[in-house]
Formats: C-alpha cells, sequence, structure tokens
C-alpha cells in the first residue's frame, strides 16, 4: 500500500492518539470508581460507582478500545512503519487486541455488578470479591496502555525478516 498523503496520515494519527487518549483516561476514570465503588462508606457512593462503572465501560472505555484498534491498523498501513514491518507495531497491535478481547470479557461481571448496585448497594463482604478483582483489572490495564503508548513514543529497533525484505525491495537498485 502507497503512504497516505500527509494531510490523512496526520488526520488518522490525530484519531488515533485521540482514541489512545481517551481509552487511557477512560480506564484511569473506572480505576477511580472502582476504588471508591470498594472503600466508601456511604451506599449512595457505592451505587452510584458500580452504575457509572457500567455507563463508562460500554459507552466511552469498549467505543475507544475498538476506535484505536480500527485506526491504528489503518494508520499503519498507510504510513512507513507498516503492520508486519516492525516489532514494537506487531507487540501495539498483540497488546491492543489483546485487550480490546480482555475487556469485552471483563465487563461481564461490572454489568453483573452494576444490576446487584442497582438493586441495593454493595455491602462489606457482598461480591467482595469481585469488587477487588474489578480494581486488579483496571489497574493492569493501566500498565498496559501505558506500555502500548510508551512502545509508540521510544519505538524500540527491531525490524522483522518481511520488514528486511521490504527495505531491500525500495532500495535503488545499482545500474
Amino acid at each position: 500500500m502507497t503512504p497516505f498523503p500527509p494531510r490523512l496520515r496526520k488526520l488518522m494519527l490525530t484519531l488515533h492518539v485521540t482514541s489512545s487518549v481517551g481509552w487511557l483516561g477512560a480506564v484511569a476514570a473506572f480505576f477511580a470508581l472502582a476504588v471508591a465503588g470498594l472503600t466508601s462508606s456511604s451506599s449512595q457512593t457505592v451505587r452510584g460507582a458500580y452504575l457509572a462503572m457500567d455507563v463508562v465501560g460500554w459507552y466511552v472505555i469498549v467505543p475507544f478500545s475498538i476506535a484505536c484498534l480500527l485506526t491504528g491498523l489503518v494508520q499503519s498501513l498507510g504510513t512507513v512503519w507498516g503492520l508486519l514491518r516492525h516489532y514494537w507495531v506487531i507487540a501495539k497491535l498483540l497488546i491492543t487486541v489483546a485487550a480490546t478481547l480482555l475487556l469485552l470479557v471483563h465487563m461481564q461481571p461490572v454489568s453483573h455488578l452494576a444490576d446487584a448496585a442497582a438493586r441495593a448497594a454493595p455491602a462489606g463482604g457482598e461480591l467482595e470479591g469481585m469488587r477487588i478483582q474489578l480494581i486488579a483489572d483496571a489497574a493492569a490495564a493501566l500498565l498496559v496502555l501505558l506500555t502500548a503508548a510508551a512502545l509508540s513514543v521510544f519505538k524500540p529497533r527491531g525490524v522483522t525478516r518481511y520488514g528486511r525484505r521490504r527495505q531491500r525491495e525500495q532500495m535503488p537498485q545499482p545500474r
């Protein structure tokens, strides 16, 4: 595929960075809500936290994760980095796919907890294991997303065999 014209490349980069940063920020908010839901002594705060986590998860985090994956794929196909030329791009792709799939699985217990909170605020040890797991999962997601961001910034060296072959093909041939 030929590289995108500069304006399209910048647009795609803007969309990708925006969705990535949005995903990271939404997970940070989710983490804060999970901590509040576990530690608050106010039943209203606990109920509100778990209900908000469900909304933030389904209507903010999931769409941002999918947008990040799609814009990353499109951008990789239209830039010099390519999709399979550099190990850091492959690592980011695998991180994003795995994180998105795990997120979709993770949202099921979030919805379950939100349903329970809609009836009455979970108190004390009620669903405590699930409530602690939400904090651990959100913290892990933050670490994973920060790792993906670091890969984007530092772009560690390492060209795949396919990338080396493409580089050789693009070199001017001696006459």
